[in-house]
């Protein structure tokens, strides 16, 4: 299968699906992350030209490290990305070069307006990528591609629903491993936006920074314990990634086919 993850900034996908994008890869799969915006803007010090260089370095290593196929930066700016045509049309392209089977997207409802505007965009790719006469420079797909969204924890106005889950414990550390190699967020923003000053963080404590970053910030959702359960059994798995069906890709050919599809 060839698997597409679009996230807003370059290190969307790493947190959301990093797990389970390298046990897809490792089976074999084709899998690359898209980042709609380039990440000028995330960052306390340094320049926005400066960010970009840096944001599209730390995207390279994070994909080698998660053995995963590719990974591409768009031009957008960081903050001020809109639902455009011109924004849908690439994503349209994107995921027609891509020949994608699955497309992995933020939901519609968000903190962050660039995750509210890359989820809309996406979702209005679906279907059209199959339009001849839309971007005809770039053959549309013969097919709709699966559209699933990537989990979280907000409730208004619809909450995640889980429809399949990952047990992603035997890659874990894999996926510290790409969130470390996003260094100027993992240990210089996200540190100074929470009030850490980084001159108080050794080097031996930045991997265990990471893993408290992520146990704050990606509270499981019920529904992805639910589907855990459901998956696996009832036994205790300390890391897992979660996803959603979107309506408006492909229809599903059974109820078992996302359990069959979905690596374990």
């Amino acid at each position: 299968m060839r698997i597409l993850c679009v996230g807003a900034h370059p290190d969307d996908c790493e947190i959301q699906v990093g797990g389970t994008a390298a046990k897809f890869a490792a089976l074999g799969h084709s899998v690359k992350f898209l980042a709609v915006t380039d990440g000028c803007m995330g960052h306390h010090l340094h320049q926005a030209e400066a960010m970009v260089r840096i944001r599209r370095d730390e995207g390279k290593e994070a994909a080698r490290r998660l053995g995963i196929g590719d990974t591409e930066i768009l031009d957008y700016a960081d903050g001020e990305f809109l639902p455009t045509v011109k924004a849908r049309q690439d994503v349209i392209r994107r995921i027609r070069q891509w020949e994608a089977d699955i497309v992995m997207t933020h939901r519609p409802w968000d903190y962050h307006p660039d995750h509210r505007y890359v989820s809309q965009v996406v979702q209005d790719s679906a279907y059209l990528v199959m339009v001849p006469h839309i971007c005809p420079e770039t053959p549309a797909l013969s097919h709709n591609p699966l559209f699933l969204y990537l989990e979280d924890a907000f409730q208004l106005p619809i909450p995640f629903r889980a429809d399949v889950a990952v047990d992603i414990s035997d890659v874990f550390e894999k996926k510290v491993d790409a969130l470390d190699a996003h260094a100027s967020q993992f240990h210089e923003w996200l540190p100074w936006i929470e009030g850490i000053r980084t001159s108080e963080v050794d080097e031996s404590s930045k991997r265990d920074s990471i893993v408290k970053w992520l146990a704050r910030n990606r509270v499981r959702n019920p529904s992805t314990q639910a589907a855990l359960a459901r998956r696996y059994g009832g036994g205790q798995i300390d890391h897992a990634e979660g996803f959603q069906l979107c309506e408006y890709g492909r229809r599903l050919s059974d109820d078992d086919e996302l359990d069959r599809i979905f690596p374990r």
